[in-house]
Parts: structure tokens; C-alpha cells; sequence
């Protein structure tokens, strides 16, 4: 039997088991497959948002417009203390061309605040390229300023241009009625109140404008969308409170040169010079349910959300007596200095929070790891809550040891905080040459996750509007090693040097501890209370002078900035030395009794 040969399977009789057998191998060959098909690791899809490669619209070149905001004429009053109104211009354009989406914000101009008057002038200007020649509606809001309440509205004017042609003769200071239905119930009840009592006045203001014809725009084919041109308009706003909350303070010099410090926190915007690179075009990321909802205001959760966001960039962003204006034709040398300039430098070890409008309004905050900074750095309070912007990040300023390096990125460069350069900080002030500086900036944005392969364009744009700096640019993907190293030596630097707040170097709109000084001395000069009632007189005018330090002390929009600050304090002199012969003693008297 053990010699006995096992039968050729062929002639093997079956086996009850043999059935079992074939279904377990067809069971197997199936599991297989479905182990293939549905074992693999699946790759996690990515949140909607980020770069958005939508194109503008096809349309015909446009035309190239410059409005221009002459003055208003019999406003009413808003404040009923000073009898007077603190009013300025938002403005907004509307054409036929149709936006990338819908979502896609207007084009806006706001223009610098005139202070107590009910007859103010601007002499504003807004360039605006490719215009179609269907013309546009211009809608010009006038509010009253009030920085402790809400901007009240004095009245509304519509422009209407049907259309354009290369020999359209544009509008040359016309006046338009300035309509009363949406404005302030409350101001024009004061208005109504002094018509009655003086039968000159009236009770409907006017707003003068221009419109002129440049020329047509020379943007090649393409004509699908409207942008700024000019002027390079920029603007520091400051917040005490938010200041308080954040810990920072603004550097300031008492008597005999001490140095002084008060809470302020500081907010920039920067008019760059359009057209943005159509491929900056960026939509927020819906990393979390709640982020759409937040953006849109559709939900109860979202429309709170919404206006909180809102109210913090208004907060932020807040326009009150301290507002300091600027204004360049356009890019140049000092426009790159006075960037420098909002920055502080490279002093300090700073770092900012950046938003880029899609009509090339730069926003930036100093950020850190300080609570109340880091509350306020995030890019949906930066951006307004905009669905849709062209670029947002961080940046920082760095000195080079090498001013006319061709390559300031390299990282054998030596640079400020890592090596103390000539003239360095603190020992000196900062040279005045855009050259000797490199402003470092990237695409670090969880809100927008902009594009790293956009980042030439970014540095294109922005070396074109901020000429003689250096612009780096900085991968938070590809560079995060470099990036987080970098930003970590500019915290040490800050650590280092002192935490503060950015401040501008050519002057300060508030009442500093100095300015205290000066106005006591000029008060001491009317010399010691007199029984006839010359302390409430001396109480009065130093209420006076005090609030024409401060209001001669915020920069002239679109003119010499130093120059108009001179010469506003050279008026105020000659207001104080009037107030003291209100006092009716003379100067030889008052010196005689009071000192």
C-alpha cells in the first residue's frame, strides 16, 4: 500500500469539501479587489478657498477719470457744543462691468476730515483707470466725524455720467444739492431751528465736484475691470484703549529731554498704485462650518460674528483727531520713506500683520505673541470681513549691512538684529536711504492661504510702488525654516530693545507731556488770577490754545506735511498772542504783577 501512486487529479473522485473550497477562493479574489479599490489611502480633500483662478471679464479699454472733491457749502451743524460739524466725504463708483463675483467690493475713496466747519473745502482728487464708456454713478456720503458715538450722515449726491468719449468734456466744479432724507434727524433739526432765525440761511447744503477726462487707458486688451491709480494716499490711525489692552506705548520726550511714554496701539493704510496683478486673487478658506456663515452673515452665529469683526476694524481703523493724513502723486523715494516711517524702521524687532486689497489698499498692524496684538492681527479684522482680497501675510524690516547687495535674500547677508550694522540701532537714528533697508514679506495667512507661486508677482507689485527698497519674499511652505527663524531673531530683538508701539518720527497729533509744557509757559505769561474775573478768561484761552496745539499738529493731506505743520503752529502763535490782549493787560504789566 505505501508503494500505491496518488490517482491524477483528473481522475480523483469529488469530494464533498471541493465545493467549499471554490467558493472560499472566489470569496478571496473578490476581497482582494474590494481591498485594492477601497484599502488605499484616500488623500484629504482641501477646504474651498485660496487662490482663485477665475478671469476678469472680456471688455473694450476704458477711459482714464479724475474726480475731484472741491469743498461743501452750508452743512448743517451735528455738534450742537461747538456749533459746528467735523465732516468728511466716502465716496463710491459704480460701473457696467461686470465683477469676477459678486462678492467682489466697491471701489471706495474716503477723504481727510475737516475740523468745525459747516463750509469745508477738500480739494480731494480720485484717478480712476478704465472706466467704461458707458459712463459710472458716483455716490458721495457726507458724515459728521464723532469718534465717541457714530459718524452721523449729513446728506447724499449722486453723479450720473451716461457716457464717455474722447471728447467728452467732462464736469468742471458743479455744484449738487446735497439730499437730506437719510441724513441726521438731529442735525437738521438744528439746521431748521437757524433758518428760522435768519432768513439768509438755507436749509439744503451743496457739494462741488469735478469729473476730467485723462485720456483713454493703456492696459493692452482687457478692460474688464476699474482700479486706482492715485494719489499714494496714506493714513495712522492710533487707539489709547486698544493700546492699554495690547501694552504697548508710544515714545514721547518731556521736560528737559526725558523720555515719556503713553498707551497707543497703531494702525496703517497705504494707497498703492494700481493695477494689482490680476492673479492676486484670493478667497477665504472655510477651514471651520462657522467661516462661511462669519463672511457671508447668513447664519444668527455668523451675522454676530460678522458685525463684531466689523466693529473691531472700525475700532482699530478709527478716525478721530490724531488721524494723521499723507498723500504722494505717486510712487517715489519718499513714499518708500514714509512706509519706513509708519514701521518705526528696523527698530524695535517688529512684526507685522498685512492685508492687499484688490484695489491696492495696504493694512498693517504690528503682531506678536502678546494677547492683546495677537487679537487684533487676524486678516478677516484686517481685510473688513471681505470675502475676497489680493494678498495677505506678514512682513518685517531689516537694515543691510550691504545696502547695494544685488541679492538681499541671500542668507550670508548680514542684516540688523542679527549683526549690528554701522549707524545700527539704538546707538543712532536710521539712515534715510531706502537702500540700506530690505522689507521682508510673506504669505503666512490661515484666513486666505495665498498662493507661494504668486510671490514674484507680489514683489513685482511691490517693489514697483516702493522704490529703492529692497522686497524679499518668504514661503511659509518652502521657507518655513528660514521664516521662523528670522521672525524668532526679530522677537529676541524686541525683547532686547524694549516693547512699544510704532510711532512716526516727524511729528504727534496728540497732547504730549511736552506740549503740556509749552502751554502752561504760555499761560504763566498772563500772569496770576485778578479779582475781576481774569482766572475764568485765563481758564478759557488755555482751553483755546490747548485745542489748537492739537488740531495744528495733524498733517495736511496732499501737501508739504512739515511745511504746513509749521506753518499752522506759526498761526496758532499768532491766535495765542491775540487771546492774550483779550486779557486786557498789557505784556510789560503781566510780567510786572504776575512774575
Amino acid at each position: 500500500m505505501e508503494n500505491e501512486k496518488e490517482p491524477h487529479p483528473s481522475q480523483r473522485k469529488d469530494h464533498r469539501t471541493d465545493a467549499f473550497a471554490t467558493k472560499f477562493a472566489h470569496k478571496t479574489a473578490s476581497w482582494q479587489q474590494k481591498a485594492a479599490k477601497y484599502g488605499a489611502k484616500k488623500e484629504k480633500p482641501q477646504p474651498p478657498g485660496g487662490v482663485d483662478d477665475t478671469p476678469i471679464p472680456d471688455a473694450p479699454p476704458g477711459y482714464t477719470v479724475k474726480i475731484v472733491f472741491h469743498r461743501a457749502e452750508s452743512l448743517p451743524m451735528a455738534d450742537i457744543n461747538s456749533c459746528s460739524s467735523d465732516p468728511y466725504i466716502l465716496a463710491q463708483l459704480n460701473v457696467d462691468l461686470p465683477p469676477r463675483h459678486k462678492q467682489d467690493p466697491h471701489m471706495r475713496f474716503r477723504t481727510p476730515t475737516i475740523r468745525r466747519s459747516t463750509d469745508p473745502i477738500w480739494n480731494c482728487e480720485w484717478i480712476i483707470a478704465n472706466v467704461p464708456s458707458s459712463g459710472f454713478k458716483l455716490k458721495a456720503r457726507i458724515y459728521d466725524e464723532d469718534p465717541a458715538d457714530h459718524d452721523d450722515r449729513l446728506g447724499n449726491v449722486h453723479v450720473h455720467v451716461n457716457t464717455i468719449h474722447d471728447n467728452w468734456t467732462g464736469i468742471k466744479e458743479q455744484p449738487y444739492k446735497i439730499k437730506k432724507r437719510m441724513g441726521s434727524k438731529r442735525a437738521y433739526m438744528i439746521r431748521g431751528c437757524a433758518a428760522m432765525l435768519s432768513s439768509g440761511l438755507e436749509m439744503s447744503g451743496k457739494l462741488i465736484v469735478s469729473v476730467q477726462l485723462l485720456g483713454r487707458t493703456d492696459i493692452g486688451s482687457n478692460g474688464g475691470r476699474v482700479w486706482t491709480v492715485g494719489p499714494c494716499a496714506w493714513s495712522r490711525h492710533l487707539s489709547p484703549m486698544i493700546g492699554r489692552l495690547a501694552g504697548t506705548k508710544e515714545a514721547g520726550q518731556g521736560k528737559n529731554g526725558a523720555k515719556t511714554e503713553q498707551y497707543n496701539f497703531q494702525a496703517n493704510q497705504f494707497q498703492l498704485a494700481g493695477p494689482v496683478p490680476p492673479p492676486l486673487y484670493h478667497r477665504y478658506v472655510e477651514f471651520k462650518p462657522f467661516i462661511a456663515g462669519m463672511f457671508t452673515a447668513r447664519s444668527l452665529r455668523g451675522y454676530i460674528l460678522n458685525r463684531a469683526l466689523h466693529h473691531q476694524h472700525s475700532r482699530v481703523y478709527n478716525y478721530d483727531r490724531t488721524t494723521l493724513y499723507g498723500s504722494f502723486p505717486s510712487p517715489s523715494k519718499e513714499m518708500s520713506l514714509q512706509l519706513l516711517n509708519l514701521v518705526n524702521y528696523d527698530r524695535g524687532g517688529r512684526i507685522f500683520t498685512y492685508v492687499l486689497t484688490l484695489d491696492g489698499l495696504f493694512r498693517f498692524t504690528e503682531t506678536g505673541k502678546e494677547f492683546g496684538i495677537d487679537l487684533l492681527s487676524k486678516h478677516t479684522m484686517h481685510a473688513d470681513v471681505n470675502i475676497y482680497v489680493a494678498f495677505s501675510g506678514e512682513f518685517f524690516v531689516r537694515r543691510l549691512k550691504t545696502p547695494h547687495s544685488e541679492q538681499p535674500s541671500n542668507s550670508s547677508q548680514e542684516s540688523h538684529p542679527v549683526a549690528e550694522t554701522d549707524e545700527g540701532p539704538p546707538s543712532s537714528d536710521p539712515p534715510s536711504d531706502p537702500a540700506n533697508y530690505a522689507l521682508y514679506i510673506d504669505n503666512d495667512s490661515g484666513t486666505y492661504r495665498p498662493s507661494a507661486k504668486l510671490l514674484p508677482l507680489l514683489k513685482e507689485f511691490m517693489q514697483t510702488n516702493f522704490p529703492g527698497l529692497k522686497i524679499v519674499t518668504l514661503d511659509c511652505g518652502a521657507d518655513a525654516e528660514k521664516m521662523g527663524r528670522m521672525k524668532g531673531e526679530q522677537r529676541e530683538r524686541k525683547k532686547a530693545e524694549g516693547k512699544g508701539t510704532v510711532f512716526i518720527q516727524d511729528g504727534r497729533s496728540s497732547l504730549s507731556s511736552s506740549d503740556e509744557e509749552e502751554l502752561d509757559e504760555r499761560i504763566r505769561e498772563f500772569g496770576q488770577d485778578g479779582a475781576d474775573g481774569g482766572g475764568v478768561r485765563k481758564e478759557k484761552t488755555k482751553m483755546k490754545v490747548k485745542r489748537e496745539i492739537k488740531d495744528s499738529k495733524v498733517v495736511g493731506w496732499m501737501h508739504g506735511d512739515t511745511e504746513r505743520a509749521g506753518e499752522d503752529m506759526k498761526a496758532v502763535d499768532g491766535r495765542s498772542a491775540g487771546a492774550d490782549r483779550e486779557i486786557g493787560h498789557s505784556s510789560g504789566e503781566q510780567r510786572q504783577d504776575g512774575l
